[in-house]
C-alpha cells in the first residue's frame, strides 16, 4: 500500500509541475493576486451531486456532494485569470442505508463523510487551454457531521433514515493538493468541439489520477463566463492510489470496516450547460462504475444527478 501511494505521489508531483509550467506559459506576465481581487469580477457557484435527485429513492455509495465556490476572475483579450476559495461536504454510505450497524460490513461501502475547504488559482485561454491548482484542508469521519446532515435531510424530504453511521470510518484530518490541466480545445465544426484533460489529487484522503475527454455541441463559448447553450458528453478514467472513503484515512487505524478500491474506475456524464450572464446553469446525469474491488459490478455501479448554479453580480 505504501509503495503504491508513493508511486502515485511521485506521479502527482510530476503532474503538478507540468501544471505550474503550463500556467506560467499561458501568459508571460499573468495578473497577480491583488490585481485580480481588486479589478476582477466576482462569481459564486453552488455544485450539487445527489442520487436522490433522480427521484428513485435509491440512496447509496457516493450519495451526496455539496460545494460552494467563490472566485474573482479578470479577463483580457487572450485569457482569464481567477483566484478563489471553496467549501464542500461529501457523503458516502452502503448500498442500503436501512441496514442495522451489525450488517454494515465488507464488501459494502463504509459510511464516510469529508468536510473540507480550500483555495485555488486558475488560468484559462480562449483556445480552451487551462491550468488550475488548488489545496484543500478538511476532516474525514464523525468530525464531518455526516450522520447529522443525512439524518436531518432525509427527515426533511421524507426518506428512510440511515441506521449505520456508528460504523463510519474514524476521524482523520486531511490535506489534498489537486490540479487540472487541458492542452487545448479541438474544434471539429463551428458548433462542435472536443477537449482532453488530466486531473490529479495527492494527499492522505484522496490520491488519484484522472484522464478525461469532453465533447460539446451547440452554441459554444470560449471562456466559462461567455454566453453559451450546449449539450455535452464527458468520459473519464481514474487510476486510484488511495480513497479514504473506502479505505479510511491514510494514517487512521482500527476502522470498523474498510474495503479495497478498484484501481481503475470509469465515469460517463451527459448534460447541458446554459450561460447568460449574470446566471449560469449546468445539469447532468452521471454514471459511475463500481469503485469496490470485491463488490459485483452489477451492485456497485451507480447513477446520480449533478447540478451547478452560478451567479455573477
Amino acid at each position: 500500500m505504501a509503495r503504491s501511494f508513493l508511486q502515485l505521489l511521485a506521479a502527482g508531483l510530476l503532474l503538478l509541475h507540468a501544471i505550474l509550467v503550463r500556467a506560467d506559459a499561458v501568459s508571460a506576465v499573468p495578473p497577480d493576486f491583488r490585481t485580480v481581487m481588486a479589478h476582477g469580477r466576482s462569481s459564486i457557484a453552488l455544485d450539487i451531486d445527489n442520487d436522490s435527485l433522480l427521484m428513485n429513492r435509491d440512496d447509496g455509495f457516493y450519495t451526496s456532494g455539496l460545494r460552494l465556490t467563490q472566485q474573482y476572475a479578470l479577463r483580457d483579450a487572450a485569457q482569464l485569470t481567477a483566484y478563489g476559495w471553496r467549501i464542500g461536504h461529501d457523503m458516502y454510505t452502503p448500498s442500503d442505508i436501512k441496514l442495522p450497524p451489525a450488517q454494515v460490513r465488507a464488501p459494502d461501502h463504509p459510511y464516510a463523510a469529508w468536510l473540507y475547504g480550500g483555495l485555488f488559482r486558475e488560468v484559462r485561454q480562449v483556445d480552451g487551454a487551462y491550468a488550475r491548482l488548488g489545496f484543500d484542508l478538511g476532516c474525514l469521519g464523525p468530525c464531518a457531521a455526516g450522520e447529522w446532515v443525512q439524518t436531518n435531510l432525509h427527515r426533511l424530504i421524507n426518506q428512510p433514515l440511515p441506521q449505520g453511521w456508528s460504523r463510519q470510518v474514524k476521524n482523520e484530518f486531511g490535506a489534498v493538493l489537486y490540479a487540472d490541466i487541458a492542452p487545448a480545445r479541438w474544434p471539429l465544426q463551428r458548433w462542435l468541439d472536443l477537449q482532453p484533460s488530466l486531473q490529479g489529487r495527492v494527499g492522505n484522503i484522496f490520491t488519484d489520477l484522472t484522464a478525461a475527454v469532453t465533447l460539446r455541441a451547440g452554441v459554444l463559448g470560449d471562456l466559462p463566463a461567455a454566453p453559451t447553450q450546449h449539450l455535452y458528453l464527458k468520459f473519464s478514467a481514474r487510476a486510484v492510489g488511495h480513497d479514504a472513503s473506502l479505505q479510511g484515512g491514510y494514517f487512521s487505524r482500527d476502522n470498523p470496516h474498510t474495503v479495497r478500491p478498484q484501481r481503475l474506475a470509469e465515469e460517463a456524464e451527459a448534460g447541458l450547460q446554459w450561460v447568460r450572464p449574470p446566471f449560469a446553469l449546468r445539469a447532468a446525469i452521471v454514471r459511475r462504475s463500481n469503485e469496490i474491488r470485491d463488490l459485483p459490478d452489477s451492485v456497485g455501479a451507480q447513477n446520480f444527478a449533478r447540478l451547478q448554479l452560478v451567479y455573477s453580480p
